[in-house]
């Protein structure tokens, strides 16, 4: 059972999820938040796989209550407003997903499975525009612990900033999928990342691969 936890300051919204989800044999909803500090407050106490986080809410906003959110708990953005800030901040603050408000009700379902099970979701137009985004910046606060990766980290965390799955990271590197596992891990560790969108980014923010 997916447990999930809704944070959005319309409780219209709020009872729509909640219907949505609860239909479903494998999910289920433990918990509403009306703003962002509630739903840090409530993450802590009820321990969701998933947190569906507004942007826009009052006391504290969706990005700054991702960035406090901790643990193996989840974080997929769901948002009207289609902004690269909004997509560059959300990632850097830790979520693994980001999707519109408008989305079929099916690519919601979807959506909080895939980051459930560790994946990142990302629609490609996002990414387009999010790797552009690296370029326009300066980098101002890059993940800490990256002049502690060994060589070989820093290859592994290269080939996942092109895309590469654990698969794939295999048959390039030739080693087994368990080693390629040792190593994500090690580099989630050493960077203190969430998952491997903020490896993604780690690895722009450290100049190891350029858009295109």
């Amino acid at each position: 059972m997916i447990r999930v936890l809704i944070a959005d300051d319309q409780a219209l919204l709020r009872g729509s999820f909640r219907l949505l989800i609860d239909s479903e044999d494998d999910l289920s909803v433990v918990g509403e938040a009306g703003d962002g500090r509630e739903a840090v407050a409530l993450t802590r106490t009820e321990s969701p796989d998933v947190v569906l986080m507004d942007v826009r809410m009052p006391e504290m906003d969706g990005i700054t209550a991702t960035g406090q959110i901790t643990g193996d708990t989840r974080v997929l953005i769901l948002t009207t407003f289609d902004l690269d800030e909004y997509v560059y901040s959300a990632l850097r603050a830790g979520a693994s997903g980001f999707l519109l408000k408008d989305a079929p009700p099916d690519d919601l379902l979807k959506a909080i499975r895939v980051v459930a099970s560790g994946e990142t979701l990302l629609a490609p137009t996002v990414t387009t525009r999010l790797i552009a985004e690296f370029v326009r910046r300066p980098v101002q606060q890059p993940f800490h612990g990256l002049d502690t990766l060994t060589d070989r980290e820093r290859e592994v965390l290269t080939l996942v900033a092109h895309g590469l799955s654990n698969a794939e990271l295999s048959v390039q590197l030739q080693v087994s999928p368990g080693t390629v596992k040792t190593h994500i891990g090690r580099l989630l560790a050493k960077l203190n990342a969430r998952d491997r969108a903020q490896l993604v980014i780690a690895a722009y923010e450290a100049r190891l691969v350029t858009p295109r």
